[in-house]
C-alpha cells in the first residue's frame, strides 16, 4: 500500500503537553479569567502549569495566530482587546454566514438533529438556573457550531469558530446583563421552531434578530 511507504508509527499519547497547555490557556482566556489589562509571560504560565516553557511557547504562538492574544513589546502577552470596528465586522460576517447556513438547515434537517439542538438548549437552561454564565456561553457557541456542522459546511465551520472565539472574548459582558441568558435561550428556541417548521425565511430572520440583539447587548467600555 502507498501509505506504508511513509513509515509512520501510531501515536500512543492522547494529547501532547503543548495541546494540553493550549487548551488550558485558551479555556482561561475565553472564560474571562485573564482580563485584557493583565500582562502574562510564557515563564509565568509555564510555572503555573507546572511544565517547561517550550510547550507553552508553542501554545501561545497558536493563540497569537488565532488573534486571541497579542504581543506586548518587552513585557509579554495580553488578551486581545476587541475594538468597536471589529465587533461590527464580526457580527456582519456572522450574520451573513449564519443566516445562509440556517436556511439550508431548514430544508435538510432530520429529527435526530433537531433533538440534538433541543438538548443543547435544555443544557443551557440548566446552566441559566445555576447562573453559570461561563458554561452557558460555551453552550451558546456549541449551539451555533452545531448548526453549521449539521448543515455539512466544514470549511465555514472553521471560519465561524474563529469568529465565535472573538465573540466570546466580549460575550461574557453581554451574558451578565440582566435577563440576557433567558433572552438568548428563547431566541435559540425560536430558531429551532422555525427550522422544525421547515420555514427557511423565518429561520434566517430569527437568526439575524438573535445576532443583532447579541451585538446590541455588548459594551466595549467595560
Amino acid at each position: 500500500m502507498v501509505a506504508s511507504k511513509f513509515n509512520l508509527k501510531p501515536i500512543d499519547k492522547p494529547s501532547t503537553t503543548k495541546e494540553r497547555a493550549y487548551n488550558e490557556i485558551k479555556h482561561v482566556i475565553l472564560s474571562g479569567y485573564i482580563s485584557s489589562d493583565q500582562i502574562f509571560t510564557e515563564v509565568k504560565l509555564a510555572e503555573l502549569l507546572n511544565t517547561s516553557r517550550t510547550p507553552v511557547r508553542e501554545a501561545l504562538q497558536d493563540l497569537l495566530k488565532e488573534g486571541l492574544i497579542v504581543s506586548v513589546p518587552r513585557k509579554g502577552m495580553a488578551v486581545r482587546k476587541v475594538t468597536e470596528s471589529e465587533v461590527e465586522q464580526i457580527f456582519l460576517l456572522r450574520t451573513t454566514i449564519e443566516t445562509n447556513v440556517i436556511q439550508r438547515l431548514a430544508e435538510t434537517i432530520e429529527a435526530k438533529q433537531l433533538a440534538e439542538l433541543k438538548q443543547i438548549c435544555r443544557l443551557q437552561e440548566e446552566e441559566m438556573l445555576r447562573n453559570d454564565d461561563i458554561a452557558f456561553i460555551k453552550l451558546d457557541q456549541e449551539f451555533h457550531m452545531a448548526l453549521t456542522r449539521i448543515a455539512g459546511y466544514e470549511l465555514i465551520e472553521q471560519v465561524l469558530l474563529n469568529l465565535h472565539n472573538l465573540s466570546q472574548l466580549i460575550g461574557l459582558r453581554a451574558i451578565k446583563k440582566s435577563n440576557r441568558m433567558k433572552e438568548v435561550l428563547e431566541e435559540h428556541l425560536d430558531i429551532i421552531s422555525c427550522i422544525e417548521r421547515k420555514n427557511s425565511l423565518e429561520a434566517a430572520i430569527a437568526m439575524a434578530n438573535h445576532l443583532n440583539k447579541t451585538k446590541l447587548s455588548l459594551t466595549l467600555d467595560g
